[in-house]
Order: structure tokens, then C-alpha cells, then sequence
């Protein structure tokens, strides 16, 4: 499509692709751009909303804790400001107090003649906001703020009272001065900060406020303006196409038209959002140039991806998540010359130029072709595989990396000829870590096309055995693109399908034989023992037809089969990956709500007083150390309730211990489910049903729960009052998960995304759940299990608060239910291992919500944790590594 544009329409009988009569090349082309967005969200302005937040907290604790600097600082003030001469304050207040209004209404009347009001508006509702921050900081400050914060952002007023803690006007100017984008003019930026300091320094020195009041009125006014510009957006500087025209007349071409090279509205894709807009110009005479635009917006395009990446892999493997216009250029600039002074096909670079000081453009030959994304399987050669090798083989000859060889970066011409393109991400003196990763990309990026067969036979045949060997410690899913780990993802839950439905239309197929073998058996006299003999050999034959369905659907995925296709080549070749990860996102949640919950137990344990643990009755203490003990039997209870092949009952106990050690390592609402999991397929149950029985628990687990909760909430708000009438707080939780439910129903995204979860736990265990609905003793069983389970637990914490509180606190056993049941559910969703901390502060709130007192509910909770989660850790690791010696784990 043809892009540029002019507001002014073309002369008569002038055609806007064609030159001037004059000669001169024409400004008007075709209208055809796609529009961009008017407003755009900026990270950056994200970034510095989330960092004017953070130090904001910082001074309003300094304010806080640091009581004695503060009033130093604002001593050494009042000291040194006495000397200065009362005439100069008063005339220097007037004139800043003055100018701080003239000159923000100065800019706008400016920005108002050029055109510009939108960024006024952006301006004046920053300030409004930053005004009503204002006010309601000043609000909490003087009714419910500490008294050292009041200390540090008050003094005494000549008048009585005190001064204002945030002043009401400035923050607003600073607002409406970083909102309508000051800083990018000097001469207004220069002129407004000097009035700003004018006025803060004649006001401190006055004694009219405090240094803390004036740095919490510049943070106010900087970080409401940056959250007005992110949450409304900010005016889109993109150059058009009319500006790239422009920027190329300057460096010497004679444009006509410039089409874009994508499609309208297209997004970039999700790794890929900095390489720019890219353009195919025509020339009045000479061949068409590939242009490529970037600007700030599009280079800002994933940036909290990248530094989630920088922060989690180790330095060697990541680039820098903050480069400048300037350097973007520069290096895919130096990127291009490297490329083809090695030998490479890549493009030709001929001009470099900026286009205002947001954008820049990179002038390339033109290349006509399609990238191997694009390419039909049967165009994709074995020919143009290893031509492309020879591209890979050529860079890595002089050490360059490309960073980013996924199908759109590797271009096709119609003579064959393999290009690569998109260099701006690679790397010149590149390690020989960075060098194997753009050789894994490559094998998985081919392999997605051709197989992993045909890829790893043109990469041998190129680089040599030795090298592809080499990288397979590097074929694992972090070290590849982002666009290329959704591919995989996708493949992985279509292959995962795919066996589902083979193992449920074996299992649908051997009970329709089965019901077809019992009817031609009807008029036969019954043997119970035959009966059973029969049953037995049916359901053998059902599994072995639903495991050879298995293996028949069973599909390996693309990395293990490009790794089996290169031991081929070299067995002794190292399979065992590298380790890129500097901390994995679940450890670095668990080490961030760890240390929080480690800071919450500490500051519990040390205000629970001595006297308070030594005066415990060991009876309860004795009674909770039994019903503890008590759960492991009940845990087992219920899951073998849903498993209905034979599995060792005390095997299963021992199972239920070292899920114990299991928790402290893992979230508790994981690391019992893979166990449990684990434990059932070598206890040899079918992986499937071993997951499903598992599903199965967990599901009837979560109902039991809900019910229960419900039931004693019930109860507890029953209890105290004549009338058989639940509290108003059930109610409004009832009311609250009624309107959650319809609001899901009602909004097809939400609606989707739950029918499709659950339809995808009902695949395995509903028919789970109807085969245990055919053994009673087995329902009963989990049934049993579940309550006795939640019963234990419930007896335990009572125990603890009986231990310490003895009989006189009154708690009823549904309050403590209820307690338990709501700390319990928040344990399971907590990322951190056995619900560390949210568990703690769960059950301690909940019991002093129900009248407990606090110098008896920390330590109650205290013992019933030590019991239910840190006493069981060395006996689960003896059973778990016992288990694991005896292959049932």
C-alpha cells in the first residue's frame, strides 16, 4: 500500500506519484498509510510512575523512622536561613509566587498558537489530579499520620497552627509542567525550575514549610503527571510516511512513493517489536530502496520483557534491555557491514539518517523475495536448507551472532538465494555460548519446517558433526526466541490432545465391546466367580488397548527428536543442558514472599512473651502432636478412595509423610499433587488415570471444601443469636461468589477461558469419578477421608489454642472450622513452599477476628504449623528418600 500523505489536495491534472512540472520531486503521495494510534502507553512512563511511587514510601519512612535527622535537617535550616535579609525574602516570595502561575500560562498560550492543545489538556488534568493528591495527602497527614511524619512535613505556622504539608499549588505546577513535556524545551524547562527553586527556597526560608514538604511536593507532581500520561496516553511522535520522504529527499534520493512492506494493522510480533516499520521506496530513476523506520514508541515495544529476561538469565546470554536511538543504529549499522564483509548474504546498507529526534532510518538495496515463514513445505528444499547453513556457517566464521534466526528473519530471494535479514539484535565478537544458541535456533526453526531429520542432515553436512554435537546443551526452550517457545507451546498442547482423544475413544471402544460381549451372555446361569474371572480379564484387556492407543498417539516433541537424530550422528555427543537461568521467576517469588513471611513470624515470636510457651498445657500440646499424626492416615484415606486398582494402603501413609518434606520445597498446592501423581504410576496405575485419580481428589477435595466453609460459616453466625439466621457476612460472601459467577458467564473471553480449563479437567476425571461411583466401599472411603482429614486439622489448631488458652476463651469448634478452612484455601494459592507466612497471618487474623486474644492466638498458630509442617520435614525426608530407594517414587 502506498504510504505518506498530504493535507493538501493535488493540482489539476497532476498525478501525486509523478514529479513536479518544475522537476522538483512532489510532496503529495496517496493517502493509503494506515492511521496510526493518536495516543500511545509509554513504558517508560510506567517506569516512572512505579519509581516516583517507591520514592515517595522511602521519604514518607525516613519521615517516619528517622525522627532525629529529620529535625536536624530542619534545624541546620533555620539556622542558616536566619541570617538572610527579611527584604530580599519578601521580594523574592512576590516575584516566585508570581511567575510560578505567569509562566505555565505563558507555555500553554505558546502551544496554543502552534496548535498544540492536546497537550495542555494533558497538562491541566495532571494538575488537577495532582491537586487532589494534594489534598488528600494533607487530609492524612493531619488525622491519621504518625506524629514523626507530621513532625517532618509541619511547623509551626506564625499565625497558629501548622504549615501545610504538601503545598496545594506547586505540585500541581509540577505537574502540568511534566505532563505537557517541558523538558524537552530548554528554554521553558530552564526558566520554570528556576522559579520553582526561587519560591521554595524564599518559602523554606520564611518558615513556611520543611525540606521533606517541598521534596514530597516535587515527587507528588512528577509521578501523578507520568501516571496522567500512561493511564490517558501520550501524543504519538511517529514519523509518517510523509516525514520519511522528507528525511530521504536530505540525504540525497529523489522519492516518489513509499509502500509499507507488512500489512496494515498488523502487529509486530511478540519478540520483535524494535526492528522498526519497514518501507519499499520508489525512485524517479534508479532501482527501490528498503527503508527501515525506528522510533522510540517501537524500540520501547516489549521492553518489560526484556528486562524480565535480563533479570532471570545469566549476563552472557542477554542483551542490554535500554539502548538509545543513537546506538540502535550504530550497531545494526556495524551489524550489516560485519555481515557481509564475512561473506554472508545480508542486506546492503547505503544511507543512515535521522528523522526529528525520536525516530531514525536505515536506507537498504532493495530485496525482493519472501521469508521462509511465508515458503510452502514442498518450496523448502533440502538445497535451501543448507544454503541457509552456509549463511550461519559464514557469520560464525568471524564470530558474529545473529540473536534471532526465526523464520521471518530468513529471506528468500526468486533465484533461491538465502539472505538474512534483521541484524539489529546480533552480536559482533560474540562467545562461543551466543554462537551454539543461534546454532540451536536455527535447528529448531527448521526443524518446525522440514523435521528434525532434514534439519540436523543439512546442518552436518555444512557445519560438521562436531559443532551441531556441540549445541545440544543449548536445545532447550529458554535459550530460543519468544515466537519460537509459542510455537513449541502450541505443539506440545495439540500433541497433548491428540493422546487424550486416543486414550478416551480406546477406553469408549472397549466398553462398548464389552457391553456387546454381555449381551450374547445374558441367558447363562450366573457364577460369581467366572463373573469376577470375566471382569478381570475385560478390564485387562481395556488397559492394554488404552496403553497401545497411548503409544500409538504418543508424539515426541521437536527438541528430543532433533537431539535423538544428532546422538545418531555422535552417542557420545553431552545431552546435559546448560544452565541459562540466573534464578527461575517461581524461586525468585518464593525468596521475595519467603523473606516476607520469615519477617512475619519473626516479629510474632518476638512478642510472644516466654511466660506465655512455658505455661502451656502439655496435655493439648500432647492431643494436637496425635491428630497431626492423625492426617497422614486420613490424606491417604482420601486418595486412595479415588484409585480404584490396588495400591498399598501403608505405602501410601509413608507416601502422605513424605509429601511433608515435599511441601517445604514446592507451593503446598503442587508439590502434593506431582507426588501423589508420581507415587500412583509406580505404584502402576496408567500415567493418565494416575492423573486423573489425583484430578479426581483434588476436585472432590475442593468441593468438600467449599461446602464446608459455607456450612460453618453458617453455623458460626447462627450461634449467638436466637434465630436460626446465617450472619450478614456469609451473606455478602454468598452475594460476592454469585455475582463473580455471573460476571464470568456474562463476558465471552472469561467464559471461554473457564470452559475450556474445565473441559479439559472433566476429559479424565469424570470418567475417573464414574468408576469410582461403581465401588461404594471406595467412595466411602475418600468421602471418609476428606472429612476426617478437614476434622484432624480442625481438632489440631483447637488443641493449640487449648493449650494455651485453656477452656476460657470460649472459641466454639465451627469458628475454628472456619478459621482453619479460610487459612487453609489461602496456603494453597500462596506461591511460597507450604503457604509459609499467608498461612501464619490467615489463622492468626481469623482468630482474633472470632474474640480470640492475640497473646494467645500467635503462639496457638505458632504450634499448630511447628506440628502440621516443620516436625513432619525430617521424617518426610527419611520416607522420601526411603520410597525413592524402593523405586516408588
Amino acid at each position: 500500500m502506498v504510504m505518506g500523505y498530504d493535507a493538501r489536495p493535488p493540482e489539476e491534472g497532476a498525478h501525486p506519484d509523478l514529479p513536479s512540472p518544475e522537476g522538483e520531486p512532489s510532496e503529495r503521495v496517496s493517502q493509503d498509510e494506515p492511521l496510526l494510534a493518536a495516543r500511545v502507553h509509554r513504558p517508560s512512563d510506567l517506569m516512572r510512575l512505579l519509581v516516583g511511587v517507591l520514592v515517595i514510601a522511602v521519604v514518607i519512612a525516613i519521615a517516619a523512622f528517622a525522627h532525629g535527622t529529620t529535625s536536624g535537617l530542619e534545624q541546620d535550616i533555620n539556622k542558616g536561613a536566619g541570617g538572610a535579609p527579611d527584604v530580599f525574602v519578601k521580594i523574592a516570595g512576590l516575584v516566585s509566587s508570581i511567575a510560578v502561575l505567569l509562566v505555565p500560562v505563558a507555555f500553554a498560550i505558546e502551544r496554543l498558537i502552534k496548535r498544540d492543545g492536546l497537550r495542555i489538556a494533558d497538562g491541566v488534568l495532571a494538575a488537577v489530579l495532582a491537586h487532589g493528591v494534594t489534598l488528600a495527602t494533607d487530609l492524612w497527614v493531619a488525622k491519621a499520620a504518625p506524629g514523626t511524619i507530621q513532625d517532618a512535613l509541619t511547623q509551626p505556622a506564625t499565625g497558629g497552627g501548622l504549615t501545610d504539608p504538601v503545598h496545594n499549588y506547586l505540585a500541581p505546577v509540577i505537574a502540568y509542567m511534566t505532563a505537557v513535556g517541558m523538558a524537552r524545551r530548554p528554554r521553558w524547562r530552564v526558566s520554570l525550575w528556576a522559579v520553582l527553586l526561587l519560591d521554595a527556597f524564599t518559602m523554606l526560608v520564611a518558615g513556611y514549610t520543611t525540606a521533606f514538604s517541598i521534596i514530597l511536593t516535587v515527587l507528588i507532581g512528577w509521578t501523578v503527571a507520568y501516571g496522567t500520561l500512561y493511564a490517558v496516553g501520550s501524543p504519538n511522535v511517529r514519523p509518517t510516511g510523509q516525514t520519511l520522504l522528507a528525511g530521504l529527499r536530505r540525504v540525497g534520493f529523489r522519492p516518489v512513493t513509499a509502500l509499507r512492506a507488512e500489512g496494515a494493522g498488523v502487529p509486530d510480533s511478540a519478540d520483535s517489536g524494535d526492528r522498526g516499520r519497514r518501507y519499499i521506496v520508489t525512485l524517479e530513476d534508479g532501482p527501490p530502496l528498503d527503508v527501515t523506520v525506528v522510533d522510540r514508541e517501537q524500540q520501547a515495544h516489549g521492553f518489560f520483557y526484556r528486562v524480565w529476561r535480563r533479570i532471570t538469565l545469566r549476563a552472557i546470554t542477554t542483551r542490554r534491555s535500554i539502548v538509545s536511538l543513537r546506538q540502535a543504529l550504530e550497531q545494526e549499522a556495524l551489524l550489516a557491514y560485519a555481515a557481509i564483509a564475512a561473506g554472508a548474504n545480508a542486506p546492503k546498507l547505503i544511507a543512515t539518517s535521522e528523522l526529528g529526534p525520536d525516530a531514525v532510518m536505515l536506507v537498504y538495496e532493495h530485496l525482493g523475495g519472501r521469508t521462509l515463514d511465508s515458503l510452502d513445505d514442498k518450496e523448502i528444499t533440502d538445497d535451501l536448507v543448507r544454503s541457509a547453513w552456509r549463511q550461519v556457517k559464514a557469520l560464525q566464521s568471524r564470530r558474529i551472532a545473529h540473536r534471532r534466526l526465526a523464520g521471518d528473519a530468513i529471506l528468500v530471494d526468486r533465484s533461491g538465494k538465502v539472505i538474512l535479514t534483521d541484524l539489529r539484535g546480533g552480536e559482533i565478537a560474540a562467545g562461543d555460548l551466543i554462537l551454539r544458541m543461534d546454532i540451536a535456533q536455527l535447528l529448531t526453526t527448521l526443524g518446525l519446517r522440514v523435521g528434525a531429520e532434514r534439519a540436523v542432515a543439512g546442518a552436518v553436512a555444512v557445519l560438521g558433526p562436531d559443532a551441531i554435537a556441540d549445541c545440544l546443551p543449548l536445545l532447550q526452550p529458554i535459550a530460543l526466541s519468544r515466537s519460537t517457545r509459542a510455537t513449541l507451546r502450541r505443539l506440545a498442547r495439540e500433541r497433548s490432545k491428540r493422546e487424550r482423544e486416543a486414550v478416551l475413544e480406546a477406553s469408549e471402544a472397549a466398553k462398548r465391546a464389552r457391553a456387546e460381549a454381555n449381551a450374547g451372555t445374558t441367558d447363562l446361569k450366573p457364577d460369581r466367580k467366572s463373573d469376577r474371572k470375566i471382569e478381570k480379564a475385560e478390564k485387562q484387556a481395556e488397559k492394554r488397548a488404552i496403553d497401545e492407543a497411548l503409544d500409538d498417539a504418543r508424539e515426541e516433541d521437536l527438541l528430543a527428536q532433533i537431539r535423538q537424530q544428532v546422538l545418531l550422528i555422535r552417542p557420545q555427543a553431552p545431552v546435559e543442558p546448560v544452565r541459562l537461568e540466573r534464578i527461575k521467576p517461581r524461586t525468585l517469588i518464593s525468596l521475595i514472599a519467603g523473606a516476607v513471611a520469615a519477617y512475619f513470624l519473626l516479629s510474632q515470636i518476638a512478642r510472644t512473651p516466654l511466660s506465655t510457651i512455658s505455661s502451656a498445657d502439655w496435655r493439648w500440646v500432647a492431643a494436637a502432636v496425635l491428630f497431626s499424626a492423625l492426617s497422614y492416615i486420613a490424606a491417604a484415606m482420601s486418595l486412595l478412595g479415588f484409585v480404584p486398582e490396588r495400591v498399598g494402603f501403608w505405602r501410601t501413609v509413608v507416601a502422605q509423610v513424605a509429601g511433608s518434606f515435599v511441601k517445604i520445597v514446592a507451593p503446598a498446592a503442587v508439590g502434593g499433587v506431582a507426588l501423589n501423581t508420581r507415587f500412583l504410576q509406580r505404584s502402576g496405575v496408567r500415567p493418565g488415570l494416575a492423573v486423573a485419580s489425583v484430578g479426581a481428589s483434588q476436585l472432590f477435595g475442593l468441593g468438600a471444601h467449599i461446602l464446608l466453609l459455607l456450612a460453618f460459616g453458617y453455623l458460626t453466625g447462627t450461634e449467638k443469636s436466637q434465630s436460626f439466621t446465617p450472619s450478614r457476612t456469609v451473606i455478602a460472601g454468598l452475594l460476592t461468589v454469585a455475582v463473580l459467577v455471573l460476571v464470568v458467564t456474562a463476558i465471552p473471553f472469561m467464559r471461554k477461558f473457564v470452559s475450556t480449563r474445565l473441559r479439559s479437567l472433566f476429559a479424565g476425571v469424570v470418567p475417573r469419578m464414574l468408576d469410582v461411583l461403581q465401588r461404594p466401599l471406595k467412595l466411602l472411603t475418600g468421602i471418609g477421608g476428606m472429612l476426617l482429614l478437614t476434622g484432624v486439622f480442625v481438632l489440631c489448631l483447637d488443641a493449640s489454642i487449648r493449650a494455651f488458652g485453656h477452656d476460657s476463651q470460649g472459641i466454639s469448634y465451627a469458628s475454628v472450622a472456619v478459621v482453619f478452612l479460610a487459612g487453609n484455601a489461602l496456603g494453597s494459592a500462596a506461591p511460597t513452599p507450604g503457604g509459609v507466612g499467608a498461612v501464619e497471618t490467615a489463622l492468626t487474623l481469623g482468630l482474633v477476628a472470632v474474640g480470640l486474644p492475640i497473646e494467645v492466638a500467635t503462639p496457638a498458630v505458632l504450634l499448630y504449623r511447628l506440628l502440621t509442617l516443620w516436625l513432619p520435614v525430617l521424617p518426610g525426608w527419611l520416607c522420601f528418600n526411603w520410597l525413592t530407594k524402593r523405586g516408588a517414587l
